[in-house]
């Protein structure tokens, strides 16, 4: 299935699978929300036994595409988690996963503009699967992983680098600005994707194509990387973990690159569907 939701980002959302024919159905009698409290293996077993076609048509005509689901509890990353990434960073290939948290005001919907502030000087895209926790997971093994997994969807793990390396302290400073954590346009569920390793994966800034790469080259996979948290931590329903991203970030090039307002970022990965987002100033949000 893909679960996807629509609504102004305050206010009630509308929640809706689309059908194989690429109709969006509102499922809000069936549930109220797609949230951390309603994300859970019993609903989406639910939500497949329904005949699409019984569902009433959603009309998606000027409507916001929010993200597939409500606010999560957390957001973990994964960094350094593709090995040609690594060596596009000039970085050895990690022992562990690189964990890290991005602040959940960073979650917006896959088309939401991306925020640029006058303290920022380099500000740069990463193209990432994303994972979508169903039910809870601590200490669980990598062939159990699976099984508390609800789904993928794309994410654009936003960075400002001059805060994230140059500026004392922890990654997580130059990942949390609102807006940096743009996600879908739908969640799919684990069982229409035959193998989550070989997804291609690219983003374009300004119609130029900057990333190209795929999941193949993940150094820990999905179930290593939900099995490994599982041990430091409960994984909640809901939680959202983006694992990483491949070679061609702005950080990357010689000479580096980074947005400004005015720039268009369009990205996507292979069944997950495409997101696009344009970098405006915060003065231009007033």
């Amino acid at each position: 299935m893909k679960l996807s939701r629509y609504g102004d980002r305050t206010g009630r959302k509308t929640p809706c699978i689309i059908d194989g024919n690429g109709v969006v159905r509102d499922v809000s009698a069936i549930v109220e929300d797609f949230s951390p409290r309603t994300m859970a293996p019993d609903l989406l077993s639910r939500l497949a036994e329904v005949d699409p076609e019984t569902l009433p048509v959603f009309d998606t005509a000027g409507k916001r595409l929010a993200p597939p689901i409500a606010q999560p509890f957390n957001i973990w990353c994964v960094g350094l988690n593709y090995s040609d990434h690594a060596a596009e960073a000039g970085l050895p290939v990690p022992d562990e996963p690189i964990l890290f948290n991005k602040s959940t005001v960073t979650y917006c919907g896959p088309n939401d503009n991306i925020l640029r502030s006058h303290q920022m000087t380099k500000l740069d895209w990463e193209v990432e699967l994303a994972i979508v926790i169903s039910k809870p997971a601590l200490n669980i093994s990598k062939s159990e992983a699976m099984d508390h997994i609800a789904g993928f969807v794309v994410v654009n793990d936003v960075s400002e680098r001059a805060w994230q390396q140059e500026r004392a302290g922890q990654w997580v400073k130059g990942k949390s600005f609102p807006n940096f954590c743009p996600t879908g346009p739908f969640l799919v569920t684990k069982d229409e994707i035959a193998n989550v390793q070989n997804l291609g994966m690219w983003l374009d800034v300004n119609g130029q194509r900057m990333q190209t790469g795929n999941t193949g080259t993940m150094i820990f996979d999905v179930k290593t990387i939900v099995s490994y948290m599982s041990e430091f931590t409960r994984l909640e329903p809901g939680d959202l973990i983006c694992t990483g991203t491949p070679p061609g970030v702005g950080a990357g090039m010689n000479p580096q690159v980074w947005l400004n307002a005015g720039d268009t970022v369009r990205l996507g990965i292979d069944g997950l569907g495409e997101q696009a987002q344009t970098v405006v100033s915060m003065e231009a949000t007033s």
